[in-house]
């Protein structure tokens, strides 16, 4: 009994240590064999979008509390990882101390629970000393369990800054992207608004940034799981809905928009639909063709003409329906998978008529356009980016208002 303890207890601390030295230290591979923290947060995300789907209606306030209830699940999960990997050394320090039969001073019952109680003491360096080892073998396990508590509390503390840092880089450009794409961001609206400024270099410079985006996606989620459950704290924002539709803008220039240059956009596609299959690797969901068409006939010539009125020509025709077809195939079936798992909605191809951008709707927007709603619709109508063909004043202004490109 006291052997199958020991080597049941070797082998959950060798697991637990590759784990987190593969979580904290060691960037991972989109197909690893371990998998202790995936198999604990997806248990865990399992219990919690079930709740979520329970709890929350289909209202309004509901659909908040859902959000709200949703976007804790990342912190939660990491302070539960760091804890269940802490649990599980000090019980697995626990079962080598009672298989080798270490005797402890001051332990009169013999117990495990005393056992427990000293490993626990001695991972986290307490250093009460109201037990202590006896036997060499005790004492020579209490200094590797105290080296690795030590070491333990280390890589957790250094883990967390790193960790948010990646957060807030990849949130840094969501939210750059609400006045650039709207609320929720489109494909559509994002052209046009682009288009406004009448420089095709500023499109190929803003496909260049989200490139280096992508990419950065890609390798912080990949080193860091559990960040793909961590949510935007704005409204009607996600790092899926943000890597949608810049692919869906990507596939748009690839099947052709007339005097639009399309070499960055072929490689900020490529780069974009490699983070969305390898994430889905990474998160372990599989790829889910789309209930409903995302962009039916109808739907693709409102666009050309949403298009047409920013001054963007779509190419027409059979071929060019079938090119775009493809390279949707080629992404679609994979963020949908994400978004779905996540509880996360895909953003339209155009804007949905009315919506109004989230940073042009606070409480004293809205108390504003109830007071005086012709002048709140005119005032949101022209700073969302005039189309192609606005007056230079009008453009200028906007010019003022927006972060500058690049």
């Amino acid at each position: 009994m006291h052997v199958v303890v020991g080597i049941g207890s070797l082998l959950l601390i060798a697991v637990v240590l590759a784990d987190a030295f593969e979580s904290v230290v060691l960037p991972r591979r989109v197909d690893h064999r371990l998998r202790f923290s995936r198999s604990v947060v997806r248990g865990l995300w399992e219990i919690w979008s079930r709740v979520a789907g329970v709890l929350a209606g289909r209202e309004r306030p509901g659909a908040v509390f859902r959000a709200t209830f949703l976007g804790s699940f990342g912190p939660f999960a990491l302070l539960t990882l760091f804890a269940t990997w802490a649990i599980s050394l000090v019980v697995g320090f626990a079962g080598l101390h009672w298989a080798a039969q270490s005797q402890v001073a001051g332990d009169t019952g013999g117990g495990f629970g005393r056992v427990l109680y000293f490993s626990g003491t001695t991972f986290f360096t307490l250093g009460l000393g109201d037990l202590a080892p006896v036997t060499a073998l005790g004492r020579v396990l209490t200094v590797v369990e105290a080296g690795t508590g030590f070491a333990f509390l280390a890589l957790v503390i250094g883990y967390t800054p790193v960790f948010y840092q990646a957060f807030s880089a990849r949130e840094s450009s969501i939210a750059l992207l609400d006045a650039r794409a709207g609320s929720p961001p489109s494909a559509a609206e994002l052209l046009r608004r682009l288009a406004a400024a009448s420089r095709p270099v500023q499109y190929e410079a803003f496909l260049g940034e989200w490139e280096r985006w992508s990419a950065q996606l890609l390798e912080n989620t990949l080193s860091y799981p559990i960040l793909a459950y961590y949510r935007s704290q704005h409204e009607r924002q996600s790092w899926v809905a943000a890597l949608t539709t810049v692919l869906d803008a990507c596939a748009l220039t690839l099947t052709g928009i007339q005097d639009v240059p399309t070499h960055q956009a072929r490689l900020t596609f490529a780069m974009a639909r490699h983070t969305a299959v390898d994430l889905t690797q990474a998160i372990a969901v599989e790829p889910r063709p789309l209930p409903t068409d995302r962009l039916a006939p109808t739907d693709l010539a409102r666009l050309r003409a949403a298009l047409g009125a920013g001054g963007l020509r779509l190419s027409e025709g059979d071929e060019a329906d079938r090119t775009l077809s493809g390279l949707r195939r080629l992404y679609e079936p994979h963020v949908h998978a994400l978004a779905h798992f996540l509880g996360e909605a895909l953003p339209p191809w155009i804007a949905p008529p009315g919506e109004v951008d989230d940073w042009l709707e606070s409480e004293a927007d809205r108390a504003a356009a109830q007071s005086d709603p012709v002048t709140a619709t005119r005032l949101q109508r022209d700073v969302r980016f005039p189309a192609r063909g606005a007056t230079d004043g009008a453009e200028a202004s906007m010019e003022r208002v927006t972060p500058a490109e690049g």
